[in-house]
């Protein structure tokens, strides 16, 4: 799957759950993606601050989409098989920004970072790191 431009990126979220949070990818490096997602009223839990769900689901993409773009030859996907995250911050509004960036890229798991931070104040709202399991054919 070739996905090289920020536009590419957001594109293919479309209709699935990256568009319905509304991620917005800004930046596509080698080793490192950014986007941006405005905060909206269904992005909140019942008490007024983003979810964590939706944070999390920011992080998730952003390195799932990292992982896509760092499938070693002849790999046919890929699958999360462990994520943490700790929560620092929150938004109410205005929109929050995510980075990605690799610390591990094997032939059998990837390894990703990611931040979220409040776009307003600057404030980290969380940090998360996910790994990948790389997926092959069936011999």
């Amino acid at each position: 799957m070739a996905l090289h431009t920020p536009e590419e990126f957001t594109k293919f979220g479309a209709g699935a759950l990256p568009g319905l949070i509304g991620i917005e990818f800004t930046s596509v490096e080698q080793n490192l993606l950014k986007a941006r997602t405005p905060v909206r009223p269904e992005l909140l839990a019942p008490n007024g601050y983003l979810h964590a769900g939706t944070v999390v689901s920011i992080a998730d993409t952003l390195c799932g989409y990292g992982t896509i773009s760092n499938l070693p030859e002849g790999a046919t996907g890929f699958t999360t098989i462990e994520l943490k995250s700790n929560f620092l911050g929150t938004a109410r509004e205005g929109a929050v920004l995510a980075e990605a960036s690799p610390l591990h890229l094997g032939r059998t798991t990837q390894v990703w970072d990611a931040t979220v931070t409040n776009e307003q104040t600057g404030r980290l709202i969380a940090t998360f790191r996910c790994t990948q399991m790389i997926l092959w054919p069936k011999p």
